[in-house]
């Protein structure tokens, strides 16, 4: 049975996060707990409506599922590891960011201890929390998931992602990849283009238009990777290497550090050394799963 706004949600841990997942929980007519070490951080939420337990052990006792997001794991086993913290029969959903490992360990150390347990991960920022935009990703035991799904929906678009605890932290940090490379990617060109008078602003819709444009070769892409099979459609590794070599010299040519395109084409030439130049790009796979030598 799904969760009814009526359910009462503790939530451990008040930094911004925090104030925003219990702040769309209150708005959403949930009975609130909350906890921090810093009660300071609570005011504005009792103010709002919510009760604010002396202990992390009462916090627990008061919520049908704890909502825990702090600092680290670290701090995730100090605060329901306390003494006068009792998880047996309990449901707790970690939204705190860490590993895939430490989300492995967390799980098996919270069901030892007789609590249901999901692991998540928040691919927003606070402002965004219990709107469309919040992505809370969810993983470990479907029941538990299913069970209290509608209060993950309060909190933004709530996605299962398997049994395995860690999948949620692994998505976690394959996003941030996929966006700390699109941002350095598009600082690159800018740092170029200004360099001939070109601001940021003039440069970043057609940067923007090209990620779009890009994004679109992803499924065709996954294709080939998920068939192990990498024919040049569009254009060879080869190709490309020529490419990448020639904004490697346009960007020492005006002046502009080069080390980000400088390390993709080390890659793509160990993957020609390896006999892959007459494929497609995504056959650089190979390349990104092989351990750090």
């Amino acid at each position: 049975m799904n969760d009814k706004t009526n359910t009462p949600v503790t939530v451990i841990g008040l930094g911004l996060m925090g104030q925003a997942l219990a702040g769309a929980l209150l708005k959403a007519g949930h009975p609130t707990t909350v906890w921090n070490r810093t009660t300071a951080k609570a005011d504005q939420l009792v103010a709002d409506g919510a009760r604010l337990a002396p202990t992390v052990g009462e916090a627990i006792e008061a919520g049908s599922v704890t909502i825990i997001c702090v600092t680290d794991y670290t701090a995730v086993h100090e605060l329901l590891g306390a003494s006068d913290v009792e998880l047996n029969g309990t449901t707790v959903i970690n939204l705190t960011s860490g590993d895939s490992t430490q989300a492995g360990e967390t799980a098996r150390w919270a069901q030892e201890r007789g609590a249901r347990y999901l692991d998540g991960a928040i691919m927003a920022i606070p402002s965004t929390i219990g709107t469309p935009d919040g992505i809370i990703l969810a993983s470990g035991p479907k029941p538990v998931f299913e069970a209290h799904e509608a209060t993950l929906a309060e909190l933004g678009v709530a996605t299962y992602l398997g049994e395995d605890p860690g999948l949620a932290s692994l998505y976690d940090v394959s996003g941030l990849a996929m966006m700390w490379s699109v941002l350095n990617a598009w600082l690159q060109g800018t740092a170029m283009l200004r360099t001939a008078g070109v601001d940021a602003a003039t440069y970043a819709p057609f940067a923007q238009q090209v990620a779009v444009e890009v994004a679109g070769w992803l499924p065709g892409y996954a294709e080939q990777i998920d068939r192990g099979s990498f024919p040049a459609e569009v254009a060879t590794l080869e190709t490309e290497a020529q490419a990448i070599g020639h904004l490697v010299e346009e960007a020492e040519a005006v002046g502009v550090n080069a080390e980000l395109p400088k390390l993709i084409k080390v890659m793509v030439d160990r993957a020609i050394a390896a006999g892959h130049g007459g494929e497609q790009y995504p056959v650089l796979i190979k390349e990104f799963s092989r351990p750090e030598s």
